[in-house]
């Protein structure tokens, strides 16, 4: 693997620093967080630069908090100027590490999000036979899990710089000897570079060809019930030996039973949202929630389940009020859900 130096020098520019907070504001612009800085803007900049270069650069305790959704997490929100420094390291440290990744690893990559992974998962599935197998896994607490001796170890692999490295690996420090901060921009990266092994692995060694991964849930298709078994046993040993990780579940069942991956429930030939996300739409319909309705149409745009949604909307009380977005202004050319796709809809 070839590996890049000199790269501090080029991250911790004051032009680079600046781009940084123009990405890092994206969205912000109304925190108060992000105000305070661009109040003093050019001395809050100047001063991350003296830090950095001194080496008494530091980032600040996170604020943390719980979401529910998908299930109980704690988050860890970093102060906005550690978010800009962060964000440019990602600009230039990202392009490095993304070419080596595979075009089946998924989320966090620029346009490669929850539909592209979607996409690629109906296709798998249509390519394989019907009466062949899906062996699908799931990691352990992975960003819980994550080993940051390994982790330092596959950044130095391709990070020549070490006082880079020892900077970004400020941003992996958490309570416990293992594990990383859910909430930073970098620990996005550090989950995809974490299990790019993972990916080598299956495709090169165990020679799977359809495949996909996102984050820590990912699938290997069309195998013989053998190979499933066989493979699972592999990936367990691989995953405890080099990643110190630890499966929590796994599934197999025939191609043509289809798969629940990244929010759908795909088969071949349709694909459903999940049950829990209609149940939430019918709950924001009852409630007037155009923003959460938006969302989940969005969501649902390219399924079999979205004609029955727009359905509720019609025969909803609040559906006059709600405006549609704009992502579905050409909803009159999708195909429009058959009978059997209802029927599926309401059975499943």
């Amino acid at each position: 693997m070839k590996r890049h130096g000199n790269l501090f020098n080029e991250i911790f520019t004051r032009e680079n620093l600046h781009q940084a907070f123009l990405d890092a504001r994206k969205g912000k612009r109304k925190k108060r967080a992000c105000f305070d800085f661009e109040t003093a803007l050019g001395r809050n900049l100047e001063m991350l630069y003296q830090e950095i270069h001194s080496g008494t650069y530091r980032p600040r305790p996170y604020y943390t908090f719980k979401v529910y959704e998908p299930k109980e997490r704690i988050i860890h929100a970093p102060a906005f100027r550690d978010i800009v420094v962060q964000h440019a390291i990602y600009r230039i440290i990202y392009p490095l590490f993304n070419k080596t990744f595979i075009d089946q690893s998924f989320a966090c990559r620029n346009g490669m999000g929850t539909h592209r992974a979607s996409d690629y998962t109906q296709r798998a599935l249509r390519k394989c036979d019907p009466d062949s197998y899906t062996l699908k896994l799931d990691i352990r607490k992975f960003f819980h899990s994550i080993d940051r001796s390994i982790l330092n170890w596959l950044l130095e692999r391709k990070i020549k710089d070490q006082r880079l490295v020892d900077l970004m690996m400020l941003y992996a420090e958490c309570d416990g000897p293992a594990g990383i901060p859910i909430g930073n921009l970098l620990s996005q990266l550090y989950a995809l570079v974490y299990l790019n092994p993972l990916d080598h692995y299956v495709k090169r060694i165990l020679g799977v060809k359809n495949y996909v991964r996102y984050v820590d849930d990912f699938i290997l298709f069309g195998l013989t019930r053998e190979q499933c078994l066989e493979y699972r046993e592999r990936i367990i040993i691989y995953l405890d030996k080099a990643l110190r990780l630890t499966l929590s579940k796994s599934t197999i069942q025939k191609v043509r039973r289809g798969v629940n991956f990244v929010g759908y429930r795909t088969w071949r030939h349709k694909r459903f949202i999940r049950k829990f996300s209609l149940y939430r739409f019918k709950k924001a319909l009852r409630t007037g929630n155009a923003r959460s309705i938006a969302s989940i149409l969005g969501h649902a745009c390219r399924t079999n389940s979205l004609p029955h949604m727009l359905r509720l909307i019609k025969e909803s009380s609040n559906g006059q009020n709600i405006p549609l977005p704009k992502s579905l202004g050409r909803i009159h050319q999708l195909r429009p859900a058959r009978r059997r796709d209802h029927r599926a809809l309401h059975a499943a």
